[in-house]
Order: C-alpha cells, then structure tokens, then sequence
C-alpha cells in the first residue's frame, strides 16, 4: 500500500484521523469540537519543538484563542493536574489539546476532567463507582495527538496519576474522558529517539499481550490484541532502526491504539509491578514493562500456555510459549531493552514494598494468576537480578 492509502477516518473506538500531514487538521478539529480557546497540554521537552510552535500558530491563525500549558514530569502528578487547571480557568478555555507521549496525554485528559469538578482528584480513582461522582456536564472536551506510539492513551478512558504524598499510582477512570478526536500523524513521531522509539513499543506490546492473557471473555480485545502484536513484531525493529520510516512510524501508532484499546480485557502483573516502580523510582513506564515482560510470562505459564499456542500460530513463530518466549527474548535485544531492572537503576531496597503494592495494584486483578504479594516480591527480585 502507499502512504495515501492509509489515509482514513475510522470511528473506533473513538473519531479518529490517520495519516500522513493530517496534524494540519488540528484548528478544524478543535472548532469541530466547538473549541474557541483550547489549552494545549504537553511536556516541556515537546514544548521547546517546532512541532508545538506550529500548532498553537495553526489554531491562532484560525482564530483560535489557544494557550499553551507544559508543566507534566514523565509520571504526570496530581499537582501536575491541579496547575494545569488552573491555567484552563486563567485563561478562560474551553476545550483540551493533549499532544505529546502518555505523559502528556493522560495529564491532559484529567485536567479536562477536573476543571469541572468541586472534588478533589483522587474522589475519581477508579475504584467502586467512583465515576458516579464525575460532574460530567463540566467537563471539557479533547483532541488527542500521540507523539510516541506506546499508552495508546489516545484512546483511554482513563489517566494514571502519581500521588506524590502516597507513593502510589492511582488510575482515573470515566467513559467520557475517552478523548472525542484523535490525530494519528506518523510524522509527528519522525524524531523521536531510537531508546524512546523502543520503550514505547514494548509498552504497546505489552498492552496487547496482558489483554490477550487476561483470563476475562472478550472475543474482540482479543482479537485486536493478536493483530496488534503482530503489528509490532513486523514494524517495531523498522521503527527503531530507520527512525524515518513513516509507514513504519504509522503502524506503530495504530498497534499503540489497538493495545489500549484491546485491555478494555485487563491487563496483569507486568503492569501491577510497574505502577508501583514508576511511583517510587520515577521510572520510565515503557521500559519497566518492556525488561518485565519475559520474567511475567514465565511466572504466569502454567495458565497461559493454550493462549502462546495461539499466538505463536498468529505470528507465525515455530512453537507455542517456548516460541513466544524466545521471540521476546530477541526483540528486547534487537531493539536495545535492557534484561534487568538492576540495569535500569532498580534497587532492592523496597523488595517487599513493591510486592505488596503490586498485589493490590487494580492490574493485578486480571492477572492469570493470582499472585501473593510474596509471590510478586520473588517476581520483582527476579526481574531485578535478571535470573530468567
């Protein structure tokens, strides 16, 4: 196919744009929304790029009252949220922009929850029936545009927040924080480094093989799921080592949309353990996954070895788990993941205190297995030393 033929406008699972240049949509799509001032929230290394200079003067030269909000850490905080309202209510906006990687995404999705709401952040934690709490008349609309194909945030109806006074992640869930357009241009990701290229495309990877382990009934996660991983094992190396392959760049950020969307299934213990240590080493999420994902799949195989024999057919790899095992095996280090958390800057001084908040962590519950807050402990520490 060629680059115009990927050209498309889908409805699933949000309205989506796909395609090359189509960021010169953005002003059109914020009127669409009927945005007059949108606030655009990024990170402050996407702030500096040309790339958020020319869409904050594409919105200006429509018309558009936009303002430019940048103060979001790599694991977004709810101070992060709190400041970023305050400059929505400053600046008497009307809708969101949330451009750049997770980050920024998430960030920018609960600020446009929270600046209609008169309770604190954490009242909307995804726990019980929270989300009834959600004044939803008050909240503001959003464009997403993804500038690193990994959370799939995009088309998420939720946030991951760092609760800086806790420790903690927590997980902040509506249906309508699903953002109402999202912008897939592979050229905003051109220049995205070949370590971050890599990290992200794990984090997607992960996504999609957590929800295809999950134990729960989802024919159409799953089915998405399988697609997805097999859209990273043809263009994920491509994406890393020819950083200006834009077909490459392009389906990745479609596999990071479809694995956020195929866990609507859950997820499991690869992210139970790195909500936890984000929260405590300020890690990066991505990558934390990525060094993760082979010590979970061999921990979890006992109950998902008819689930590798279907994978391993889909990606036509010569075998069921040992074959899936393998092929991660090789993509980390084709793509230059690290094998342990030692080697990312993980200690064990928190063995336990990570086991604990893995075993409670709302990804745990879709886990295959059960695990004890013991069990993620000894699961941690396998990870940390790179015993496989």
């Amino acid at each position: 196919m060629t680059l115009d033929q990927y050209r498309m406008n889908w409805n699933y699972p949000t309205s989506m744009r796909v395609g090359v240049g189509r960021i010169s949509e953005l002003a059109e799509a914020c009127r669409q929304l009927g945005m007059r001032a949108p606030l655009l929230c990024t990170d402050p290394g996407l702030a500096a790029l040309p790339m958020i200079d020319a869409a904050l003067r594409q919105c200006r030269d429509a018309g558009l009252n936009a303002g430019l909000f940048s103060a979001i850490k790599g694991n977004p905080t709810g101070a992060n949220v709190m400041d970023g309202v305050a400059a929505f209510k400053a600046g008497a906006h009307d809708g969101v922009i949330a451009f750049g990687g997770g980050s920024a995404l998430d960030a920018g999705k609960a600020i446009a929850l929270m600046v209609g709401q008169e309770r604190p952040l954490w009242d909307f934690e995804d726990v019980g029936d929270n989300a009834s709490r959600v004044n939803v008349a008050g909240m503001a609309p959003v464009v997403a545009v993804p500038t690193t194909a990994g959370t799939g945030s995009e088309v998420g109806r939720a946030s991951v927040i760092t609760d800086d006074a806790a420790h903690i992640k927590r997980i902040i869930f509506h249906a309508r924080m699903l953002p109402a357009l999202v912008i897939l241009d592979p050229e905003l990701t051109v220049g995205l480094p070949a370590k971050i290229t890599a990290a992200t495309g794990m984090d997607a990877l992960s996504h999609s093989l957590e929800a295809f382990c999950s134990p729960l009934f989802h024919p159409m996660a799953e089915g998405i799921a399988l697609e997805g991983m097999r859209l990273v094992q043809q263009y994920l190396p491509r994406a890393v080592s020819q950083g200006a392959d834009v077909e490459a760049r392009l389906q990745m950020l479609v596999a990071s949309s479809m694995g956020a969307t195929a866990f609507q299934r859950g997820l499991g213990a690869m992210h139970a353990l790195a909500h936890p240590l984000g929260a405590l080493y300020d890690a990066h999420h991505g990558l934390l996954n990525a060094v993760l994902m082979p010590y979970v799949l061999v921990a979890n195989r006992g109950a998902i070895e008819p689930q590798m024999e279907k994978m391993a057919r889909y990606l036509a790899l010569p075998g069921g788990f040992d074959a899936v095992l393998e092929w991660v095996l090789a993509l980390r280090s084709e793509v230059g993941i690290a094998h342990s958390l030692g080697e990312i800057g993980i200690d064990d001084a928190r063995i336990e205190q990570v086991g604990r908040m893995a075993e409670v962590d709302p990804s745990a519950g879709t886990n295959p297995i059960a695990f004890s807050a013991a069990q993620y402990s000894a699961l941690f520490e396998k990870a940390l030393r790179g015993a496989l």
